[in-house]
């Protein structure tokens, strides 16, 4: 099966020991989003789990203890902006995120890492030239670390609007030129690019349109088939597999202006405020009227061989 761990949370920028106490204890524990009491026990062993997912914004704390996931198949997606701390407050210099990057991918290779950029915020700082630079010395920097990145505008949900109330939607125009823009520039990188839940629209300038987090991406990274079974996506126009999140909401320290993760900062510190690295729930521990259940777990590896997975 595949474990994810990031779209709820930043589990390697800001949980990394409870994380790999998780790994060492060979379980973890998590909580029901939207029945608090009901807790699923998820088995952490690479005889049931065929890759670990990771979406963060910050790789480096994870780094020293990298040779724990050594026995499991991983991809990392790791989210790199140029926005200051207007609007993404805790999160480190984009430098030092790609130096990270690029440390991380000769580790896991470049089949098992990808860049996202996003989302794209166009308003009176950040227009579309301003980005298309941005992207092309982001682009320059990653070279030969990754072939793949993730772009995707701003979505407009109810915690983003509550949180970003000046925000305002990306013009068709707009993503237009800036996708143009990105696949040209991704052109001479070896990077496709990838919208993130944007529709078939782009697809007519060269973005590639199937999805990020998609069982080809998981394939690809461990270079074996994988018989999932379905599971319905989170939103129509995404195909990506989502399942077997261990994340809890409220709990990223980032605080990004646009996160759609977090209702309010005073939740987040208080949820922080109750991590403890030895409990097997992210948050908090166990109470008397906690409700544990093993998740059926077992290896989706397909044993016959089928050659398109290896470019043949």
């Amino acid at each position: 099966m595949i474990i994810q761990t990031g779209m709820r949370t930043d589990i390697p920028a800001f949980y990394s020991q409870w994380f790999t106490e998780r790994l060492k204890e060979g379980y973890v524990l998590v909580r029901n989003p939207y029945n608090p009491t009901s807790v699923t026990r998820y088995n952490l062993n690479p005889d049931v789990v065929d890759l670990i997912g990771f979406c963060t914004k910050n790789p480096t704390p994870m780094l020293p203890y990298m040779d724990l996931l050594g026995p499991y198949g991983q991809y990392w997606f790791v989210t790199i902006t140029p926005y200051g701390k207007d609007i993404e407050p805790n999160v480190p210099d984009c430098s030092e995120i790609m130096d990270a990057f690029c440390r991380l991918s000769d580790i896991v290779g470049i089949n098992s890492i990808g860049w996202r950029y996003d989302p794209i915020i166009i308003n009176e700082d950040w227009d579309a030239i301003r980005h298309i630079e941005s992207f092309r010395r982001m682009a320059d920097r990653l070279d030969g670390y990754t072939d793949t990145c993730i772009i995707s505008f701003i979505d407009l949900y109810e915690k983003v609007k509550r949180n970003y109330p000046e925000v305002r939607p990306v013009s068709r125009e707009d993503r237009i030129r800036l996708t143009k823009a990105f696949v040209d520039i991704g052109k001479k990188h070896n990077m496709t690019i990838k919208p993130c839940g944007e529709g078939t629209e782009l697809s007519t300038l060269g973005a590639d349109c199937s999805g990020c987090m998609t069982v080809q991406t998981y394939e690809r990274a461990i270079g074996k088939n994988l018989n999932i079974p379905y599971t319905p996506a989170a939103r129509s126009e995404c195909a990506c597999y989502l399942s077997g999140d261990i994340g809890q909401y409220n709990t990223c320290s980032h605080l990004c202006r646009y996160c759609y993760a977090n209702s309010d900062a005073d939740a987040v510190r208080s949820n922080m405020r109750r991590h403890e690295p030895d409990s097997p729930l992210l948050i908090g521990h166990l109470m008397p009227e906690d409700t544990v259940r093993q998740a059926k777990q077992k290896s989706w590896i397909d044993p016959q061989l089928r050659l398109d997975v290896f470019g043949v």
